[in-house]
Formats: C-alpha cells, structure tokens, sequence
C-alpha cells in the first residue's frame, strides 16, 4: 500500500468506526461560533468531564459573547475558579471584548482571523472554523499527535519543529475535506476513546490491521517527546491575618505570575518549609502585626498544588490579632470571613478553605 492510499484507508477506516463510536457531548453537532469557542477554550488542558459543568454553567451565565464581554472580571474569574490555566479565562474574557467592539458581536468567519484573535492557536481556530463555517483545517493536538504517530509509524519528536510541520502536513492531508468537522471530531473521539494513551482498544479497533504501532507491538513508544518537563517546587506561606471582628485580609495577585487575577492571603515565598520562629522575623509579619505585640503564629499543615511546570507547597499561618496594621491599605482590603466565597482564589487555597485545618468561619 503505497502512502497516498494509506492516506485514503485511514480516513475512510475512521469514519467509518466514527458511525458507530460517536460520543454523546452537549456541543455535538453545534453551529454557533461562540459556543464552539468557549468549549474549546473549556477543554484545553482539562478533561471532558471536568470541564462539562463549566460550560453549561457559561453558557447558561452569558448566553452570548456580548454578555460574556459585559461580564465582571471577578464574577467572571469566580464562574472559572477550578479550572485551572487560568490565562484562559483572562484571553476569554479580552477576546469577548474585541468580539464585542471590533466585531460588533459577530464572530469572524475566516480562520485567519479566528487564529488572530487572544487564546486561540491553531488548534482552536481550525475547530471553529470546521465546526462552525465547514472549512477545511485539520486540528491537530494530542490526540491527533497519538493516533498519527502510531497509525503511521512516525518517530518524529512531536514536540520539535520538524516533528510538528509533519504532523500538520499530514493532519491536513488525511483531513476528508467534504466533512472537515465531522472528520476532526471523528479522530478526537477516537483519541480519547479508542487509541488512548495508555492500554489503547487495539483489539476492537478497525485500523490495526495498516498500524505500524500496532504490527510492531511498539505502541508504547508513539508519540516520542524530545523534552522531559522539568517542574521546580515552590513554597508559600499564606498570612491568615484576622482581627477581632472576623475579617481577614486578601489582595488580587496582579503580577504575571501563576493565578493572575486571583485573589489570596498575604504570601511570603521562601526557598523551603519554615517555622514559626523563622517566619516572625520576616519583614511583612513585623509589618502587618507590629501594632499587637501578642500576635500567634497557627501553621496548618502544608497543602499542595501540582501545575504544568512546578509544584506549590503551601501553608497557612493564623495570626489572631486585637488590632492590625494599616500597612499596605492600597494592596490590602479587609473582608468578613462569610464574605470569602465571593472570591476567585487559587486551588490550594480552596483545599486550605474547604479543609478548616485552621479554624475559619467560611463555607
């Protein structure tokens, strides 16, 4: 079988098993632009399972872009609060907007312009454009990268620039142009679903008979990375400063840094868990407690939290204080602790808050 007609069998084998296999998603079948993307933006990085709840609880919140533009950027980092990669939910949220003004609501109907807007690579804009316009772009992530890889036989690091201009090519030449997003969705699903990346359903798989990775028992070893991802460990230490009244103070990290946009307790970052004694001296606690000279340091225990690239290690120190500094009021803002869930906070300051290892009256 010359590389044309293994081409055409492969595309014809994946529809054809596509028929019968479809998954059942509440964005099937949908043309609306905007419900595309958000799915889209939804799904990077996060399970389908995950990620279902908040794009129904999206969709039901902000109907259309307009209403997803108009929305309160806290309200909005709340709606996204779980989710993660939250430099989603920011391009989300700017891209709305460009929508909004630029494009007068109507959502641009040309890849180019889809792949020119804030949070949507080339993956994203060929969903849209073959879900919504019928355009003919192939989508290619990791799922595509597991079923090419190993169907073809291809041992190109996917994660290199050659490895990555081939898969493309071929994406787009195995792409059934009469049904470009049948077929994209057709070879997502059976990423997920069939050739998955561990323990793949090669027994019941109608394309084994023409898979390399399948005929040289090496289905291990597709897709190959060049890179191992390297993750550094990071320590907080999160001030739980609350006065006599009930309030704590919190402030919206705005430095580009993990969690943008989100809110948390004052933070002391050090190079390893510290005790109390160590963190007392620390300039930022002289500064918030040094109008009560009886403050006490409370550690929780440490917490965790593992992101793409490191992996954060939290604890939380309760600092009862009588009276409390006026160190900071521009950054700074006290809240009554009931008041805390109105806030979009880190995951590893959820896990401390639904935990009440340190007694707060919250949730």
């Amino acid at each position: 079988m010359n590389e044309k007609m293994k081409q055409t069998y492969f595309t014809e084998e994946l529809l054809n098993w596509y028929k019968t296999s479809e998954r059942s998603m509440p964005w099937k079948g949908e043309r609306n632009p905007y419900l595309i993307w958000l799915s889209e933006i939804i799904l990077q990085q996060t399970r389908v399972a995950q990620g279902l709840p908040y794009y129904e609880r999206f969709k039901a919140k902000y109907p259309t872009v307009i209403d997803l533009a108009n929305a309160p950027e806290d309200e909005l980092m709340k709606m996204w609060e779980g989710l993660g990669y939250y430099s989603r939910a920011r391009n989300l949220h700017a891209t709305a907007k460009i929508i909004a003004t630029e494009y007068k609501g109507v959502f641009p109907k040309d890849y180019k312009t889809i792949l020119s807007l804030k949070g949507v690579g080339p993956y994203t804009a060929a969903a849209i454009a073959s879900f919504a316009y019928d355009l003919p772009y192939a989508v290619v992530d990791g799922n595509v990268y597991r079923v090419l890889s190993r169907f073809f036989g291809i041992g190109l690091a996917i994660d290199s620039t050659a490895g990555k201009k081939k898969f493309a090519n071929l994406a787009q030449a195995v792409l059934d142009i009469s049904e470009p997003g049948v077929y994209n969705q057709a070879i997502m699903d059976f990423g997920a679903t069939c050739c998955t990346p561990k323990t793949p359903n090669c027994k019941n798989c109608n394309l084994k008979r023409s898979c390399v990775a399948f005929q040289k028992k090496e289905i291990e070893k597709y897709p190959f990375k060049s890179k191992k991802l390297k993750k550094r460990t990071r320590y907080f230490n999160f001030l739980i400063l609350e006065d006599s009244k009930g309030r704590v103070l919190i402030h919206k990290r705005l430095e580009k840094d993990i969690w943008q946009q989100l809110y948390q307790f004052p933070l002391i970052e050090t190079d390893a868990v510290i005790d109390e004694t160590y963190l007392g001296k620390l300039d930022l606690v002289q500064s918030l407690c040094k109008a009560d000279g009886n403050a006490v340091l409370i550690p929780s225990r440490p917490f965790s939290q593992v992101l793409s690239h490191q992996k954060i290690i939290a604890t939380f120190w309760k600092i009862k204080v009588t009276k409390h500094s006026k160190v900071g009021k521009s950054v700074f803002k006290m809240v009554p602790s009931a008041d805390l869930e109105n806030y979009a906070f880190p995951r590893v300051i959820d896990l401390f808050l639904q935990d009440k290892t340190l007694y707060l009256d919250v949730r």
